[in-house]
């Protein structure tokens, strides 16, 4: 411009803006027009090099606010990758056979005394028949459970709880590989088994376990023709060995019982509800005659079936959330649980998120003047904002690196929390990390999203005449409704802890209607060549023996009897006569070593010969056959096969089964296949009393092995689920306080830093130190009673519905909530008190010195 103004003193205006024309006209030549791509490339490349350097600037100058946010981010996004895993894998259950989607298991829903039931098994004929009838059914195949027998190979004993009766087609239906032997025809021969590798090393060790025997005790021998890896761990069952369905000869194709898991493959067009909606002509076909034949009623009244006996389809990869039958082959989930879980690691997450938002816009007013200087220099709003993001990325992404260390040294602390097997290398797939990659880039934007529109909005004279009014009241609305949102969280996870403990605590410590402490179980005492009682009187001749019995089944055991039954005296056309109510197989001496009451009757006795058919019922199966305790003595029942007893006594109804579910009708009888022997015992002593215990045992038989239980410890173990989740809503609702106690930390930090000069003036006109200390912390704590009174209501509409799901409940206690107002209050006020209390006592005059 200095040229142009010299040409026009020199030549006149007109002659100068023709030279000037001229020379922009040279510059328009290529050799000195910088490529447009290169250009843009490398002020990109400096940009983002210039934010990246002052970002790190930015955390080296707080970097107490810094590790705040990024060790909460941390901890939030390995609580997020941890339940992530957990759901990833309570949902991909079931899903790794080949045809798994199309693959269904055949259910019954019973109807009885107006109670539906609900059974995961079928009857052995159910299985070919449908596949026979219906032509959608590409294949099926079943699994019955083994009886618990002591296998030996040369001098090697085990007692197997894990085996199971299978058909030929098992393996190739589930698609579960043989490492040695041939899947199609390992199973096809009688007294053949196909084991795990586990099971082999027991008994074999280094051998070649194919072809060799073992010995079911008078089962006879059973050849090893086939050896798998594992039955896969996301499995709804889990068998250490196979044994060939062949085996079982004679099997009768019955429909009315129940005890083989039957699994059908549907073929890919098949409608499974359209299928399901067929099986009422199969019920009428072979339910209805076999239930007229077995209970000897009349065609009408076996008919009955078709509408109380349905047969239903469960998808395989619902099993493991979402059935919950006490004849389950394992311990399935419950889709609740995932959903809880899902909600807690986005709760989580969130609330690490809070503390970065409510930190970034707090000490924003520290980067005002750099922003200003920016915009001065010709920074744009847009440029400020991709500044802060990349800051917010960055930040994540160090977050991220962090998290992953977290969950490596705490993931074997998880999967022994939540019962799962969780492997680090799931963490380190592709797809994985390309989805956590993208979670992360996410979480940096929604996390810094707010704070960097504020920043770039700020005014430039303003904030370089020194004047950063950003903390404003609507600021401070923002960061406190945040605070309260924090506490909210983290006080409703309190609440569900206690809850969920006070529930186990009542589970565990209800009257159950009968005494199981100091009661041991002996095991397989059917395995001592028929000496049962007499290793009964031999326990009782101890003076450590209270009392003893030899029974099939005892309260808290899952695997129990049934049978369908009606009251004798019925009335012809009498509707929903016919109950299923569970058997129990006990000697004389049950009700008086469990301390069972009897409300009315007698006990079956020796001095009655006639009490082999007689039974002892409970106050739920007297009302059930339409009587009154009082008038159930004397009266008859028919059951399955035709089989008559008569009542000689009522119990009072005690918990044989979880607490979780209803009393249910019971009766006793004598007989049956005994099993156990249960002792009640003085409790002194006890340890020498098993030994002389165990070398009774020796005598009768030295090869079974000699097990036992305690009857307190096993019912016990019936509340395991509930006892996982306590531990779960405890370890999370401790992390949750965590951050939100280091969120509160630093906005205390923070509110003590800005208030300094305040607080000086105060102090040197007469405030005392916890004067100042509740100046300061009550803009806290209110907010935490505000997230309580907001938590309250939320978590006992949730916790109410969590306990619908058991039959005893509690009533949830005043004392809950109080104690988890007092416990955040505490958490609170210890993540504010250090920085406060420090501002409280320091020294006016170095501070009024500074200003």
């Amino acid at each position: 411009m200095e040229v142009y103004y010299l040409r026009v003193k020199q030549f006149g205006k007109r002659k100068a803006d023709l030279k000037f024309m001229i020379d922009v006209l040279l510059l328009l030549r290529p050799g000195i027009i910088r490529p447009k791509t290169e250009y843009e490339k490398i002020n990109n490349y400096d940009m983002f090099k210039n934010y990246f350097k002052i970002g790190v600037r930015s955390l080296v100058r707080n970097k107490i606010f810094y590790f705040i946010n990024i060790f909460g981010l941390s901890v939030g996004l390995a609580c997020c990758l941890l339940i992530g895993a957990y759901v990833y894998s309570a949902l991909t259950y079931d899903t790794y056979a080949e045809n798994a989607k199309d693959i269904y298991r055949v259910e019954i829903d019973a109807l009885g005394n107006g109670t539906w039931a609900h059974y995961p098994s079928v009857d052995f004929g159910v299985g070919s028949g449908m596949s026979s009838t219906y032509p959608e059914i590409v294949s099926f195949t079943r699994l019955s459970t083994f009886f618990q027998p002591y296998l030996r190979y040369k001098e090697t004993i085990f007692k197997e709880k894990h085996l199971a009766i299978v058909d030929s087609n098992f393996l190739k239906f589930f698609s579960i590989p043989l490492l040695a032997g041939n899947e199609k025809t390992a199973l096809t021969q009688p007294n053949t088994i196909v084991v795990s590798r586990v099971f082999a090393e027991k008994y074999f060790g280094n051998e070649d376990p194919m072809g060799k025997s073992l010995t079911f005790g008078q089962n006879g021998e059973f050849k090893v023709t086939g050896l798998f890896d594992r039955i896969p761990e996301k499995s709804h069952f889990q068998f250490d060995a196979l044994v060939s369905g062949s085996t079982l000869k004679g099997r009768r194709e019955s429909w009315s019982n129940i005890g083989d898991y039957t699994y059908l493959q549907l073929s890919e067009t098949a409608n499974p509800l359209q299928l399901q909606n067929k099986f009422p002509d199969l019920v009428m076909k072979y339910v209805v005659p076999e239930v007229q034949a077995d209970m000897g009623v009349s065609l009408a009244e076996a008919q009955k079936a078709v509408s109380t006996f349905v047969f239903t389809l469960q998808p395989l990869s619902k099993i493991h959330l979402y059935s919950h039958s006490n004849f389950e082959l394992g311990v399935n989930s419950d889709i609740k649980y995932v959903y809880i879980f899902g909600a807690l690691a986005i709760f989580i997450l969130l609330l690490a998120c809070v503390n970065f938002v409510n930190l970034s816009t707090a000490t924003s007013t520290r980067r005002a003047r750099e922003v200003g200087i920016r915009k001065v220099m010709g920074s744009i709003k847009k440029q400020l904002i991709y500044q802060f993001l990349t800051e917010s990325i960055l930040l994540a992404g160090c977050a991220l690196i962090f998290a992953y260390g977290i969950v490596l040294l705490v993931l074997p602390f998880f999967n022994q929390l939540t019962g799962s097997a969780t492997s680090f290398s799931l963490f380190l797939q592709p797809l994985t990390l390309l989805g956590i990659a993208g979670t992360v880039i996410f979480i940096g934007i929604l996390a810094g999203i707010y704070p960097s529109f504020i920043l770039s909005s700020f005014n430039t004279i303003r904030v370089l005449k020194g004047n950063t009014s950003f903390t404003s009241r609507k600021k401070d609305g923002l960061r406190s409704g945040l605070v309260v949102f924090q506490f909210a969280v983290s006080t409703a996870l309190i609440i569900a802890t206690f809850i969920v403990y006070q529930q186990l605590h009542f589970l565990q410590n209800k009257n159950l209607g009968f005494n199981k402490d100091q009661v041991i179980i002996f095991q397989d005492t059917n395995q001592l060549r028929g000496n049962e009682k007499v290793f009964k009187e031999q326990l009782l001749k101890d003076s450590r023996v209270i009392s003893a019995t030899v029974a099939r089944q005892v309260p808290g055991q899952t695997d129990v009897d049934g049978t369908q039954a009606y009251p004798k005296d019925k009335k012809a056309g009498d509707n929903d006569a016919e109950i299923h109510i569970t058997k129990f197989h006990v000697d004389y001496d049950y009700l008086t070593t469990l301390g069972i009451d009897v409300l009315y009757g007698r006990n079956l006795s020796l001095d009655f010969p006639s009490d082999s058919s007689a039974i002892v019922i409970n106050e739920t199966a007297a009302n059930e056959f339409g009587w009154t305790p009082e008038t159930a003595l004397d009266k008859r029942i028919i059951a399955s096969g035709q089989l008559e007893y008569h009542v000689v006594g009522v119990v009072k109804d005690f918990n044989f089964t979880s607490v979780r579910q209803k009393i249910g009708p019971l009766v006793m009888m004598l007989g049956g296949n005994r099993g156990l022997t249960i002792v009640k015992i003085n409790p002194t002593d006890i340890r020498n009393f098993l030994k002389d215990a165990q070398a009774q045992w020796e005598k009768f038989s030295p090869d079974a092995g000699f097990s036992y239980a305690f009857l307190d410890t096993q019912f016990a173990s019936l509340y395991f689920a509930e006892e996982r989740t306590g531990r779960i809503f405890t370890t999370f609702a401790i992390i949750a306080l965590l951050i939100a106690g280091l969120g509160l930390f630093g906005l205390s930090t923070y509110s003590a830093q800005q208030r300094t000069k305040e607080v000086s003036i105060r102090k040197v006109l007469g405030a005392s130190a916890s004067e100042v200390l509740f100046m300061l912390s009550k803009q806290f704590l209110v907010l935490v009673l505000i997230a309580f009174v907001i938590a309250v209501p939320v978590i006992t509409w949730v916790m109410n519905q969590w306990l619908q799901d058991f039959a005893y409940r509690i009533n949830i206690s005043w004392w809950i909530f109080l104690a988890a107002g007092v416990v955040s209050l505490a958490i609170a006020f210890l993540s504010i008190s250090f920085q406060i209390l420090r501002a409280a006592v320091a020294n006016p005059v170095n501070s009024l010195r500074a200003e």
